[in-house]
């Protein structure tokens, strides 16, 4: 009867223990089956672009997120020049897109930028816009010296390219100090396009692209191109950025298909 008791006695501790070591090794599966749902981190590019890519740019940015879902892309819009100065002073910025070749050349020559990693993608033109439903009639550039014109909106020159082409072209027509007390300046090309919207300038300079995206202006002729530099737009990578890789792949979708389908939609040309 003793050896009945005792072996019931061990039979029950080793079940006892059967069990603790079960619960025990299942325990210690459980992290393993979760340790692989940790989620991937977005990489967040800013580019620094020129105030006239603002329309085309927000149609890419859909397109190249949609299929790029670990990419964030971050514009900052504005004048080229401000734009290049920002970069110069250390802004945190990965891809630079100017209105002008000038700004891109400052920034190669400073060794911000890699001549090798910069390139011109886009071609615009210079028109002059008046107010879809204004009644002065300007034909060509001497026609701004008309009393009809009091305000002549233009692109600061010596940071909005838009301005500086436009400056270039007055003074090869010998009009730009007889037309001084008429211009209003602006930060950038889309303040120009606004100040004609709105009717505080009878006339302004601004990029065909520009023109084409309101409804409250319309293009009174298009400038002469002998009269000004081409005016091109480059791209490049900044030497500084942080996410090299992700921004030299945005750097070779700029210059695809499908990404100059959308430039050739809001107006650019591709250079040849």
């Amino acid at each position: 009867m003793l050896k009945i008791r005792i072996f019931s006695y061990v039979l029950l501790c080793l079940v006892i223990t059967a069990m603790i070591i079960t619960g025990c090794s299942g325990k210690k599966e459980q992290p393993a089956a979760s340790s692989t749902s940790v989620p991937t981190e977005k990489v967040e590019l800013t580019i620094s672009a020129a105030a006239s890519l603002t329309d085309a740019f927000k149609e890419i940015q859909t397109n190249y997120e949609n299929k790029n879902k670990q990419i964030k892309l971050n514009f900052n819009f504005g004048a080229s020049g401000a734009l290049q100065q920002q970069i110069e002073q250390g802004a945190p910025v990965d891809l630079f897109f100017s209105a002008a070749t000038k700004n891109m050349k400052t920034l190669v020559d400073k060794q911000l930028i890699e001549p090798s990693q910069q390139k011109s993608l886009l071609i615009n033109e210079l028109v002059l816009v008046v107010p879809a439903d204004g009644k002065v009639t300007v034909q060509k550039l001497v026609d701004l010296t008309n009393e009809t014109i009091k305000h002549l909106a233009v692109g600061e020159p010596q940071t909005v390219p838009a301005g500086s082409y436009a400056k270039e072209a007055l003074t090869n027509s010998k009009l730009w100090d007889t037309l001084q007390a008429k211009i209003v300046q602006g930060k950038d090309v889309r303040q120009v396009l606004t100040y004609v919207e709105s009717g505080n300038a009878e006339a302004g300079f601004v990029y065909k692209t520009d023109a084409l995206t309101s409804k409250n202006v319309k293009a009174a002729f298009s400038v002469d191109p002998k009269m000004y530099t081409p005016i091109e737009y480059p791209a490049g990578i900044v030497k500084a950025t942080k996410h090299s890789k992700e921004a030299a792949d945005f750097y070779t979708y700029l210059q695809s298909k499908e990404a100059q389908d959308v430039f050739v939609k809001y107006g650019f040309s591709i250079p040849k």
